[in-house]
């Protein structure tokens, strides 16, 4: 914890940054063995050479960060970023000296679902969340965040789950939900619905269909949108899927929902978009860890498109510079 910032003495001095008796205040330079150059000192900066005095040090305090391993591990300035493109363990081995150093900013992107077959519609984006960046560091976070960082109390194994196609992704108390599939069998099952998920799956070309709900089961911030339902009857096809940006505009030639842009990775991505309707020109399948959904199927039996995994991706502040 902080020196005290009145009455503060050598042995407060020594309490907070280590050092041996005798106690001499000269050990205590900023950038020398004991004290960090960047320990925060509300009544410095603490000198690295010359004059010094005890009044320097009131209200300082020796910073220690996270440590932790896991996923594929980048840096950015003074913050580590941990990718999750598979399941996996962030490890932390030692926590910060006080809560502002244990916040964990965090991105936790579903898989997108596959289009329904034989002119069905297309898949929704898996479910998007993303915590504000309240831990610092620059870099723009998507429209879509909200909630809260999570904050590292102790060491140990924390799990991070990375769901492939549909499936959901998960990190400590966040789980985003799978997108949901395209409908499918128009000619057979009229009726079949775009299935609910993180975004929805698109309908069919069907007056008895309906497309899927998005946000589902509901957070807040959504976590994603519905899919698209039909329009008038103008030929086979079924309706687009719902992304994590925004519904997809009715119709059977609709590209999917669009997608949501986050930098917490440390450049702009984009996530969760829908799949393409049936007669759409972006219907293809989704890319790997991007939670994108499949595009909707073309003809009978018909070339359906599956959805892409999702990704995890924890950022935190690792030093002070």
């Amino acid at each position: 914890m902080p020196i005290p910032s009145t009455n503060t003495g050598l042995s407060d001095i020594q309490t907070e940054f280590g050092g041996c008796n005798p106690i001499e205040l000269t050990e205590y330079y900023s950038n020398g063995p004991l004290v960090p150059s960047a320990a925060p000192a509300p009544n410095g900066p603490i000198p690295t050479s010359g004059q010094i005095s005890i009044g320097q040090f009131r209200g300082a305090e020796n910073l220690s960060f996270i440590q932790a391993t896991g996923g594929t591990v980048t840096t950015c300035g003074d913050y580590k970023i941990h990718t999750f493109t598979g399941g996996g363990t962030f490890c932390v081995s030692a926590i910060g000296s006080n809560p502002s150093c244990n916040a964990v900013s965090w991105m936790v992107v579903a898989g997108g679902a596959s289009g329904g077959g034989r002119w069905g519609g297309g898949g929704g984006g898996g479910g998007y969340r993303e915590s504000p960046n309240n831990a610092g560091g620059s870099y723009s976070v998507s429209p879509k965040a909200g909630g809260s960082t999570i904050p590292i109390s102790s060491t140990g194994p924390y799990p991070v789950g990375v769901g492939g196609g549909g499936s959901p992704s998960s990190f400590g108390p966040i789980t985003s939900t799978g997108g949901g599939s395209g409908a499918a069998c128009s000619h057979e099952s009229p009726t079949n619905p775009g299935s609910p998920g993180g975004s929805g799956g698109g309908a069919l070309n069907s007056s008895k269909s309906a497309a899927g709900s998005g946000n589902t089961p509901p957070v807040s911030p959504p976590q994603g949108n519905p899919g698209s339902g039909r329009q008038p009857y103008s030929s086979y096809g079924g309706a687009a899927g719902g992304g994590a940006g925004g519904s997809a505009s009715c119709g059977n030639a609709s590209n999917g929902g669009p997608a949501t842009t986050s930098s917490v990775s440390g450049s702009p991505t984009c996530y969760s978009a829908g799949g393409g309707a049936s007669f759409a020109p972006s219907r293809n399948s989704g890319p790997s860890n991007r939670g994108q959904g499949g595009g909707g199927g073309r003809g009978n039996p018909g070339n359906n498109f599956g959805g892409g995994s999702g990704i995890v991706v924890l950022r935190y502040k690792f030093q002070a510079s």
